[in-house]
């Protein structure tokens, strides 16, 4: 009898596998886009409801199960609700914004009023801030479903100066599609792993150097890191006032606009929107012009080469490429005289300290921990916590003083001088530059908790550190493991950009879904 009932249960789970995947088959949702999905949405063929419950089913079936990439951290219990009543909203005539009924998700430093927000960080789980973070609720006024918050390299990368990328203490190790053997980069590992699988249609990560452009780039996607204060921080766990930002992360470059134009705003508790004022647009889809490297002069920053023979040698193809489609190329072998990397350290640990504090404020009575020391002190003592890394940036953090030290102020200056004025701006000005053109990354290497990350190329921090727009696009392939492009310029040259970007996508197509190679 025994034997019988788990021949039933057998039935009915190998069944209930071979609905989950065939409806996500049926609707045809591998490689969607915004714009596909809006039209099927408005001409009856796809509900809102039957395209979210197909996404949650795929998480269920990709990310928990095998391949089991492990890029969400939480899944939102309300999305099937709030599906099906955008779906009454849409046959009543009534269409939210250019994300209407679009599933989404969230790296899990973006509050949400609804659901904990972590920094995968085992202190703060299941702590649910009092409010969406800005950016949360322009992203719902717009009309995306947030299916959940996706897992992040603990801290956003800032809380061992060795670690593995894409690992935090209550999520684990987040795992890349192409090859789930290997790294999805960091910080914004579950925004990039987790619509490169099409568990979603588009991520929103963070960068402060590197986290939405490293793993766009090694999860086969495009990332906008926009200008800083283009997008508010506020509600967004910190590193850097001076450097953070949030921007979107999606598999084409015209959902990666749509989705900025849904989240622009001035904030009055984010001071550095306030400067975006005037150079914001709310649709940057007027930007995507097929022709857009026509009489484009880009720089190629060179610094990043000789690192990787196979990274080199898709770049100089790309330079040519762009070089036929009429672009004038400029050869810069460096971008500043001044390496201000060690100033830039300096200013992020400041920033952190205060940054943190500041949240762990604004959490009221529900904070877990009131100050960054005593944030200190937990996560010491917790074993999982400290199973592989030793969190020594927390405590160097928390040993400086405030805003207002001497050795803060200098290093601020030094980096925003050397990086803006003596860097970015002036090498653009002196060769009358529309961007600059750089490889993004290498191909993702093998995840190793024992050793930790082995990056071989980047090219996030001049514009990083400058504060400055960056984007990343697919470029090529190298052993089926996917590498970037990044164009970055002046603030606010996201227009040109996305211009050149798009151009750049339309010619070479370079986008391909993700195999699992090595799941088992």
């Amino acid at each position: 009898m025994k034997a019988v009932k788990l021949f039933l249960l057998m039935l009915v789970i190998g069944f209930t596998a071979c609905q989950q995947t065939s409806k996500y088959k049926q609707l045809d949702l591998e490689e969607v886009t915004i714009n596909e999905l809006m039209e099927n949405y408005e001409n009856g063929t796809y509900s809102i409801a039957d395209v979210t419950e197909a996404y949650l089913q795929r998480i269920e079936e990709i990310d928990k199960n095998g391949p089991a990439l492990n890029s969400m951290i939480y899944i939102n219990p309300d999305a099937m609700e709030t599906a099906r009543m955008l779906d009454e909203e849409l046959q009543e005539g009534t269409k939210r914004g250019p994300l209407h009924g679009i599933p989404i998700v969230l790296k899990d430093n973006i509050d949400t009023y609804d659901m904990p927000t972590t920094a995968g960080a085992r202190v703060l789980e299941g702590s649910i801030p009092p409010d969406d973070a800005f950016i949360t609720k322009k992203l719902r006024d717009a009309g995306a479903i947030i299916l959940g918050k996706a897992n992040l390299s603990e801290w956003a990368n800032f809380h061992s100066s060795f670690s593995s990328s894409g690992w935090s203490g209550l999520g684990g190790q987040t795992h890349n599609p192409y090859d789930v053997t290997r790294n999805p980069c960091g910080s914004s590992s579950g925004p990039g792993a987790a619509p490169s699988a099409n568990l979603a249609v588009f991520g929103i990560g963070t960068e402060t150097n590197g986290s939405i452009t490293c793993p766009s780039s090694a999860n086969g996607l495009v990332g906008i890191k926009p200008t800083v204060g283009l997008l508010s921080r506020s509600g967004i766990i910190p590193i850097s006032f001076t450097q953070d930002t949030p921007g979107p992360m999606a598999r084409n470059v015209t959902d990666a606009a749509i989705a900025l134009g849904t989240m622009v705003g001035v904030d009055e508790d984010d001071s550095k929107t306030a400067a975006s004022e005037g150079n914001y647009h709310t649709d940057y889809t007027q930007f995507l012009n097929e022709d857009g490297l026509e009489g484009k002069r880009i720089g190629f920053w060179k610094g990043p080469l000789d690192n990787h023979h196979r990274v080199d040698t898709l770049m100089y193809e790309t330079v040519r490429l762009l070089e036929d489609r009429g672009a004038t190329i400029v050869e810069l072998e460096q971008i500043s005289e001044e390496n201000v990397g060690g100033d830039s350290f300096q200013v992020l640990l400041y920033e952190f300290k205060d940054g943190l504090n500041n949240y762990f404020e604004s959490l009221g009575d529900d904070a877990p921990v009131e100050t960054m020391e005593e944030l200190v002190k937990v996560t010491l003592a917790d074993s999982v916590e400290m199973r592989y890394f030793d969190h020594d940036l927390l405590i160097t953090a928390s040993e400086k003083g405030d805003l207002e030290s001497e050795e803060y102020t200098e290093a601020l200056e030094r980096m925003m001088n050397y990086t803006r004025e003596e860097g970015i701006d002036k090498v653009m000005d002196e060769n009358n530059l529309d961007a600059i053109v750089s490889p993004t990354g290498g191909p993702a290497w093998k995840t190793d908790l024992t050793n930790g990350d082995n990056f071989s190329v980047s090219s996030s921090s001049p514009a990083a550190r400058a504060g400055y727009p960056n984007i990343t696009v697919p470029m090529g392939y190298i052993d089926g493991l996917p590498i970037g492009v990044s164009f970055f310029g002046r603030a606010w040259s996201e227009p040109e950009l996305i211009e050149i970007a798009y151009a750049f996508e339309q010619i070479t197509q370079a986008r391909k879904a993700p195999g699992f190679k090595n799941a088992e």
